[in-house]
Parts: structure tokens; C-alpha cells; sequence
């Protein structure tokens, strides 16, 4: 009885053993996986580049130039409006008026769809460019860090969204946890901060 007392503690010693070997060697192994992947926020790339805060200040100029200007093309329209109504109808004064009004009323319409289509491809072109030097400068920090694999982190602001954003935004989020990755957002910020 006593030797199968003996032999059953000695095999559950060696079973403890055995587990505990093999995490430690599953530990080891996350250590060194964690240390070869790094994340990066575009989102906050987007926000505190110099060349966004610079972006950001020039379209804010355009928007309020094109704003200034379909404003006066609107009270040209409503002026143009009211002097209608002060005329005959079928006058020459007022078939004349009517094809001036006509005139600035199409010009009013073009004017803020191309304004429209203008700033959203400018907004398109800017952000492919930077998210183009994104990718370009996170790989070569990478590569100076000795990452293997860079991740997208980035968070999601639930107080603004409504439920197609949240939607979304679910669908689109794919790192839910990064403990222990090396983040190198501040560093692609600064590399970015210096090329321009």
C-alpha cells in the first residue's frame, strides 16, 4: 500500500511538474509574440499630425470662402426675386428679369454642387496621400523596432454615434484587446512631423 502511495505521488508530482513547465514555455512564448507585434492609432494620427492640423485650417479657409461667395450669389437670386415682383408680367422688363433670375439661379445651383464635389475630393485625395505616408513611415518604424506584424488601434466614441455609426463602427473594429503590443503611434506622429 505504501509503495502505491509513493508511485501515485511521484507521477502527480511529475504531472504538476509537467504542467507548470509547459506554461511557463506558453508564457515564454506569449512574451515573446507580444514583443514582435505593435500597434498604431490612426485615428489620433489623423488628429495630431501637423500636416492634419494644417489640412484642417486650410479647408476651414476654402469653406468659408465658397460659403461667402454662394451667399452673395443668394442675395443676388432674392434680389433678383423681388425686382421680378415689381414688374408687369409679360413686359420685355420682365421676360428680360426673368432670364437674369434664371440665369443666377443656375448659377447659384452649380456653384454649390461643384463647391460640394470639390471639397470632397480634395478631402478623399488628402486623406489617401496621408494614409498612404501612414503606412509607409509605420513600416519603417517597424522595421527599426523589429515588428513583425502592426496592428490598427484605434477607439470608438459611443457618446457620438447613432446606431448605423455603431453599426459600423463594430464591423470595422477588429482589435479588441492589445495588451502587452508595443505602440508606435507617437513615433509615426513624430516621423510624419518631420518630413513636413
Amino acid at each position: 500500500m505504501k509503495a502505491k502511495v509513493i508511485i501515485l505521488g511521484c507521477l502527480l508530482c511529475a504531472v504538476v511538474l509537467f504542467i507548470e513547465y509547459g506554461y511557463g514555455e506558453v508564457d515564454s512564448k506569449a512574451d515573446s509574440l507580444s514583443s514582435e507585434i505593435g500597434i498604431v492609432s490612426i485615428q489620433k494620427i489623423f488628429q495630431d499630425s501637423n500636416r492634419s492640423t494644417r489640412y484642417r485650417a486650410e479647408a476651414f479657409t476654402e469653406q468659408q470662402r465658397a460659403r461667402a461667395e454662394l451667399e452673395k450669389l443668394g442675395r443676388e437670386v432674392e434680389a433678383g426675386e423681388a425686382g421680378l415682383r415689381a414688374l408687369k408680367p409679360g413686359s420685355s422688363d420682365y421676360m428680360t428679369q426673368v432670364k437674369e433670375l434664371l440665369e443666377k439661379q443656375a448659377n447659384y445651383r452649380v456653384r454649390q454642387e461643384l463647391y460640394k464635389q470639390q471639397m470632397e475630393l480634395t478631402d478623399q485625395l488628402w486623406t489617401k496621400e496621408l494614409y498612404q505616408d501612414i503606412l509607409g513611415v509605420t513600416g519603417e518604424v517597424a522595421k527599426e523596432k523589429g515588428l513583425k506584424l502592426v496592428l490598427r488601434e484605434d477607439t470608438i466614441d459611443f457618446s457620438e454615434t447613432n446606431t448605423a455609426e455603431l453599426g459600423l463602427a463594430m464591423r470595422t473594429h477588429k482589435l479588441l484587446y492589445s495588451g502587452g503590443c508595443l505602440d508606435i503611434t507617437d513615433e509615426v506622429v513624430a516621423r510624419l512631423n518631420a518630413e513636413d
